[in-house]
């Protein structure tokens, strides 16, 4: 089906009044690391094969989270939800996806959370996490690593812990729920984990939201390549905003300035400094007197500056191996915000004012807190799922750029597409099984695929093809959020999907980029 403003079939419209089934689920309050309020929020556990090509292997409990419909009287059925990852911990987040849903989906939807397999409360695998484990961790031996750390004595063990899998929990959870046709918002990974499902359960997936998708063909050792370029243009996105807004942060009134703040700021906490490219020099930036050369002045600074970054952070590392810009928590965060406008300006306060502007919780976690245990399952179940399924084949002509990138500079714009590109990040974690080919021709109605056009985690044109592939309606969105509707603020979006879930179809094709909400 073409993608565009009609590719959308009506489909069946749900009746406003339908009444939750009575199910055969003990729904009781959610665990208490969650903190969700049972007001609103309940927990059950569902029984699921461990193998479902082997019945005899038993059963795991998987968890399950329900954020009631608000408006009882207007309920029109489930949506399932999943937060991305793969690793990502679905009771944690759909408390959290329900309040960021425009309004009158969580009055008239059950929001519902199926944790992936693997995590906490979902036959939870116990992984060796010693600090020599993790530090084959942090050098991209990702998969290997993680395989070996969480099968100990029992090679094959995580071999079950795949997007199929999951998927297939989904489809015994909608039966223990008593639902004929789930409804989905998959978000990220999430659109992977809801294509999947509704390729193999198609008479039973209703309306489907992809927000923010990922292309089949990538997964998995391509799609973290595709992310260098994306990262790398959002970050000059950045650099823009902030010059935009110098009355503000006064952090310079040019793009090149602003870098040389950050990259200062850097130097200053590690000893290291970044070695991304600077951006283009701009007439702002060329010193009084030059103004007759101005144009050869900002040729040559363009010209000599990639190489100017690399070199001074080679001779600082000479100095110390310890200088390198992986090791300033700005520098992380900086990576990190690019995909989130909303979390610009705390980046802008911690750049001007240092580190210690980050509000609380915005850092590492302690390694001995639960937070900290939780998110390195989560990084453990993300590369096993990954190198179980990873059917992208490895460049070993690439192992140079990984090298240099991982061992030398610390680039993180560069060495985390390196590392799975090049092969090292499952090395050791040979695949396992691969996704079916993902098809939406048998569902009654199309999915509703929201892309933003310069967003790094999910680039656009692999989004369009999952979409392509799943017979999709195409909702372009401007600028470079990751996740549309979980951004706030953007009404345009909002109207998609409520239109979207409530009739099965909308008219809407393009929407601007959101509003930064969060304070300047």
């Amino acid at each position: 089906m073409a993608l565009g403003a009609l590719a959308v079939s009506a489909g069946f419209v749900a009746p406003v009044s339908a009444q939750p089934s009575t199910a055969e689920l003990t729904w009781s309050t959610c665990p208490a690391e969650y903190e969700l309020d049972p007001a609103t929020d309940d927990c059950a556990s569902v029984p699921v094969p461990r193998d479902y090509a082997n019945p005899a292997a038993g059963t795991i409990d998987i968890l399950v989270t329900r954020h009631r419909a608000e408006d009882p009287g207007a309920r029109r059925g489930v949506l399932f939800t999943n937060p991305g990852g793969p690793g990502g911990d679905a009771i944690g987040s759909n408390s959290m996806i329900a309040d960021q849903l425009p309004d009158s989906v969580g009055a008239q939807w059950d929001i519902v959370g199926v944790q992936p397999r693997g995590l906490a409360h979902a036959g939870a695998v116990e992984c060796d996490t010693s600090p020599d484990v993790l530090a084959g961790m942090n050098l991209g031996f990702l998969g290997g690593t993680a395989r070996a750390a969480c099968e100990g004595d029992a090679p094959g063990s995580t071999a079950h812990i795949t997007t199929e899998n999951t998927a297939r929990d989904w489809d015994e959870v909608r039966k223990a729920m008593g639902e004929d046709v789930v409804d989905i918002y998959g978000l990220s990974y999430g659109t992977v984990l809801a294509s999947t499902y509704a390729t193999l359960f198609p008479a039973h997936a209703g309306r489907i939201v992809l927000d923010s998708a990922v292309d089949q063909a990538w997964l998995w050792n391509h799609v973290l390549w595709e992310q260098n370029d994306g990262y790398k243009g959002r970050f000059y996105d950045l650099m823009d905003w902030l010059a935009a807004h110098d009355d503000t942060y006064g952090l310079g009134d040019t793009p090149l300035k602003v870098y040389q703040r950050w990259s200062d700021r850097i130097v200053e906490e590690a000893g290291g400094n970044p070695t991304l490219a600077p951006p283009p020099a701009q007439i702002g930036d060329v010193p009084p007197g030059l103004e007759q050369v101005a144009d050869a002045y900002r040729a040559g600074v363009d010209l000599t500056g990639p190489a100017r970054v690399q070199f001074e952070a080679f001779l600082r590392t000479l100095a110390d191996p310890t200088h390198t810009q992986a090791a300033s928590s700005i520098y992380v965060l900086t990576r990190q915000a690019l995909p989130a406008r909303n979390a610009w300006p705390m980046l802008a306060r911690m750049i001007r004012d240092g580190a210690e502007a980050a509000p609380e919780g915005a850092g590492a976690p302690d390694p001995n807190s639960p937070e900290f245990q939780r998110a390195v399952q989560a990084q453990f179940m993300q590369s096993i799922v990954v190198c179980n399924e990873n059917t992208a084949q490895a460049r070993p002509d690439r192992i140079p750029g990984w090298l240099f990138s991982t061992f030398v500079t610390g680039d993180l714009f560069d060495a985390v597409g390196y590392s799975f590109s090049a092969g090292p990040a499952c090395a050791g974690a040979p695949p396992v099984t691969a996704l079916p080919p993902l098809d939406g021709q048998a569902l009654a109605t199309a999915p509703l695929l929201l892309q933003g056009l310069r967003d790094p985690q999910t680039p656009y044109d692999g989004g369009v093809a999952l979409g392509g592939q799943m017979g999709a309606h195409l909702v372009t969105v401007e600028g470079g959020d990751h996740g549309a509707a979980m951004q706030g603020g953007n009404t345009v979006v909002d109207e998609a999907i409520v239109e979207y879930l409530e009739t099965g179809s909308t008219g809407i094709t393009h929407a601007p980029e959101a509003p930064i909400t969060a304070p300047l």
